[in-house]
């Protein structure tokens, strides 16, 4: 077991659509790729059934904060509580470790 393990930050985003999902799939993928962009961002994960949640990683809340601000993802959020969100929570968690499990294919 590795000891040199660097906490980080995830940025858990919960929500529940309106009807009106009309550019929200390209609005998504834009800022995605805007994320990966950022400084301190470390990753993303995402789902989307009846509840979405994207987990997005970062090294520092500044870094989150930072991202928070940014123009173009301002921009988003207002859209989204505009036409896209009948509900949100984010919930900001430090991460003090992690563990993973792969099945082996052989």
């Amino acid at each position: 077991m590795s000891t040199d393990f660097t906490p980080y930050y995830a940025v858990i985003f919960t929500s529940i659509q309106t009807e009106t999902t009309e550019g929200y799939a390209e609005m998504a993928a834009q800022m995605e790729t805007l994320a990966k962009q950022q400084k301190g961002f470390l990753g993303i994960d995402s789902a989307r059934n009846t509840v979405g949640i994207t987990v997005s990683y970062w090294e520092s809340l500044e870094a989150i904060q930072q991202w928070k601000q940014h123009t173009d993802h301002l921009i988003a959020q207002q859209k989204g509580i505009k036409h896209w969100y009948a509900y949100y929570n984010v919930k900001i968690c430090k991460v003090e470790r992690e563990y993973s499990f792969q099945k082996s294919t052989s």
